[in-house]
């Protein structure tokens, strides 16, 4: 029998209580049944990935449109999925709010809101960033199930690269009642233990190729997701076997996988 929401739910907080882990972003449901059969724990959308499924930039998904992909992803395993919300699509805490309402009707067990506004280009300032985390909070305490809110300082991908005032950020946002916290953009074992050592709740770090998993968890992280790059992979690998053919005819590089039944069949 499939899991309820309220079990995705304590199971996804188990998690954080638990031993750190790596949380994959799939941004389909033939993705997430891939990374649900290679024995990942649980998923985590990525607003990138999905908007290349949409032929726009990251940013360009409507909110529509990402609860949809939520709702498609969380149906696809028994994994708890979170979701990235990005600003909650609006600038205030009821936009925050209805957001991640929104994420928990579509099946999730959490959802991530950031500090960035994509429509203005500017990081909302750290009171009324803080405000909008508080409304997510008390949105996820009146469901009937565990919602793990994650709050996301964004300085470090939009030009402010100041880990101080990343760091009170994230602060705020603990005290604000965030369950997870997040500061994509942290590029050494040294800012990732900065920030652990500061703040009391889980960290979710971005992961990169230049760390590993052992680097990042020794620094203090807990948990570890990986934004768009998985879908930059598979994305890279098909256009270079797409180039093949066009430059010189070869058809080395196509390969049909004999583990799609095993990972579809889950």
């Amino acid at each position: 029998m499939a899991p309820t929401q309220h079990e995705k739910g304590e199971a996804f907080r188990a998690l954080h209580e638990g031993e750190p882990f790596v949380i994959p972003n799939p941004w389909d449901a033939g993705s997430a049944k891939v990374l649900a059969a290679l024995g990942f724990k649980a998923l985590a959308t990525t607003s990138s990935g999905l908007a290349f499924t949409l032929g726009r930039l990251d940013g360009d998904a409507t909110l529509d449109e990402v609860i949809e992909n939520a709702a498609v992803i969380a149906a696809a395993t028994d994994l708890p999925v979170s979701v990235d919300l990005e600003n909650g699509h609006g600038p205030d805490p009821s936009h925050a709010a209805q957001a991640l309402s929104r994420a928990a009707e579509a099946g999730a067990g959490g959802g991530s809101i950031e500090d960035f506004d994509r429509d203005s280009g500017e990081i909302y300032e750290t009171e009324h960033a803080a405000e909008r985390v508080t409304a997510a909070v008390e949105t996820a305490a009146a469901l009937d199930f565990p919602f793990t809110v994650t709050a996301r300082a964004e300085n470090l991908l939009h030009g402010r690269d100041d880990l101080d005032d990343t760091i009170a950020r994230l602060q705020a946002y603990e005290r604000a009642g965030a369950d997870v916290l997040y500061a994509p953009g942290l590029r050494d074992t040294d800012q990732i233990r900065a920030v652990c050592d500061a703040v009391g709740k889980p960290v979710n770090v971005l992961g990169h190729r230049g760390l590993t998993v052992a680097q990042i968890t020794e620094a203090g992280g807990h948990r570890i997701s990986v934004g768009g790059a998985l879908a930059w992979v598979a994305i890279e690998e098909m256009a270079t076997a797409a180039e093949r053919i066009r430059d010189s005819g070869h058809m080395s590089a196509l390969a049909s996988s004999s583990r799609i039944k095993e990972w579809l069949s889950g």
